[in-house]
């Protein structure tokens, strides 16, 4: 079942259930995804997986970034619907790489590409968030990134 025919039977459950809170993520989830779909430079209306999970991370790291916004100007009301918000479109990310498993993964592409210093970090870093997309931060992916090549 496609990402968007998912979104939408929980979208359905939600309103039958009239949980507002989960429908808000949905909902919001749901415009990314129209907003990507009628960007002109999409063939055939139809979303690569890649792109799709590109918008899920970001709107979750969106969402992280509000709450914590929130919890410094002292609104934990705000900042826990953020997290709340979080949660429920992580649901739809795939299951996120230990440290074990990235500082594999990060290895094998160092060693793929031949990488031997930070020189060599934008070509490592192109490559891995290609094929990491989704299952692990970028972030963390930089900081191990970082540290194997230094």
């Amino acid at each position: 079942m496609s990402l968007e025919k998912k979104i939408n039977e929980d979208l359905k459950q939600a309103m039958l259930s009239k949980d507002q809170r989960k429908l808000s993520a949905l909902r919001s989830i749901k415009s990314a995804l129209l907003i990507e779909k009628t960007n002109k430079d999409q063939t055939g209306g139809e979303i690569p997986e890649s792109v799709e999970m590109k918008l899920l991370q970001k709107q979750v790291k969106q969402r992280k970034e509000s709450a914590e916004t929130y919890e410094q100007q002292g609104r934990q009301d705000l900042a826990d619907e953020e997290r709340y918000q979080a949660s429920i479109i992580e649901k739809y990310l795939p299951d996120q790489m230990d440290d074990e498993q990235l500082e594999k993964e990060v290895k094998a592409i160092i060693e793929e590409l031949g990488a031997t210093s930070m020189q060599d970090m934008g070509k490592v870093m192109g490559t891995a968030t290609k094929r990491l997309a989704g299952k692990a931060d970028n972030k963390k992916i930089s900081e191990m990134v970082k540290s194997m090549l230094s």
